[in-house]
């Protein structure tokens, strides 16, 4: 995908680090939105604090680009702790891990993110660093391989991932804290972005604001991004402020449109509206007929043309639903669509990490 495509892109692009910590939140107070999350938070915090000791072991769970990896950052502010940042595709052995507990100071955190992904050696090792605070190294091979016990100071684990059905349940059953971040209301992305254009000295104008959010999919990363490209349009091409008419003005140079498709999303619908007929399609089938790899298509794509209720997976393959159909300007056909598609519910609600 090119740069533009990614702009709705959920996921964290190496453009987006320095300027996300720039205008992530700091503490709880300043977190907006998840008030269920941010108060059970609050709680748990406030009286492990009053223990003098590190609370129970957290598990953020939700699609990308919604908070987890700021709300760790939280949790080790609050606490007034270090913390220490990794991911399960870094921790390839176990010998990696125990590096990493053997290092914490006492009441530290440690903030893994995509924990599902993180190999089984180094998960089992985390199974006794989480629960009795030691790891057993294990050194040499074979009858002649000894066992070496190391104490782990107090520490407190936040595990971040989006796809929590992939997490074994003996890693889950360890948490002692469990939470699942929700999209978020057009509402709420408004007072997001005026926060952050107040941070990044953006001038925007309300129906500015309601415009960005209307098109970022019910996710902070979206509209932080699409604040940016915005704002270099308005001191480009405008007076510099972030108003509706130029908001909807950088936003069609962007091929970003009213629902918050892009390019590829609109190439997805075409297909299987003008090629094949609304569907059902296979994904393979469709990725070729877009140019694009199944997996882009199906990770990309899918989850949020699902959930704003254009397409539809069948078991006989991906189905245009007739919200698709008038999107792109085309009548749809008399009769069934392949599969009866409910009412959508809220947009803002929704899990999309099932397969």
């Amino acid at each position: 995908m090119s740069e533009t495509e990614g702009l709705v892109s959920a996921y964290v692009s190496d453009a987006d680090r320095d300027v996300e910590a720039t205008v992530r939140p700091r503490r709880l107070s300043e977190f907006i939105a998840q008030d269920r999350v941010r108060d059970q938070l609050d709680l748990l915090l406030q009286g492990a604090m009053r223990r003098g000791s590190p609370p129970d072991h957290i598990l953020l769970s939700g699609p990308p680009g919604l908070g987890k990896t700021s709300l760790a950052n939280i949790v080790a502010a609050e606490l007034g702790a270090g913390i220490r940042v990794t991911s399960g595709p870094a921790i390839e052995r176990s010998g990696d891990l125990a590096a990493i507990l053997t290092s914490l100071a006492e009441g530290d955190v440690l903030f893994i993110d995509e924990i599902h992904r993180i190999a089984r050696p180094a998960e089992e090792l985390l199974y006794s660093a989480m629960e009795d605070f030691r790891v057993d190294v294990v050194v040499g091979k074979g009858p002649g391989a000894t066992a070496i016990p190391l104490d782990v100071e107090p520490f407190t684990l936040v595990g971040a991932t989006t796809r929590s059905g992939l997490l074994t349940g003996p890693m889950r059953d360890r948490f002692g804290f469990v939470a699942h971040l929700d999209f978020y209301a057009p509402a709420d992305l408004e007072t997001l972005l005026h926060r952050s254009a107040r941070i990044l000295g953006v001038p925007i104008t309300a129906d500015g604001a309601s415009e960005i959010a209307g098109r970022s999919r019910g996710t902070p990363r979206i509209a932080n991004r699409l604040l940016r490209r915005v704002r270099d349009y308005a001191e480009v091409r405008a007076d510099g402020v972030v108003t509706l008419g130029t908001a909807r003005k950088a936003l069609t140079v962007y091929d970003v449109d009213a629902l918050g498709l892009d390019r590829l999303d609109r190439a997805v619908l075409t297909a299987l509206v003008d090629s094949f007929r609304g569907g059902p399609v296979g994904l393979s089938t469709l990725a070729v007929a877009v140019g694009e790899q199944p997996d882009t298509v199906e990770e990309v794509c899918e989850p949020f043309l699902v959930r704003a209720g254009l397409l539809a997976r069948t078991p006989r393959g991906r189905v245009a639903t007739e919200a698709a159909w008038r999107h792109l300007g085309r009548t749809p056909p008399n009769g069934t669509f392949g599969v009866e598609v409910p009412p959508v519910p809220d947009l803002f609600s929704l899990e999309t990490d099932q397969p």
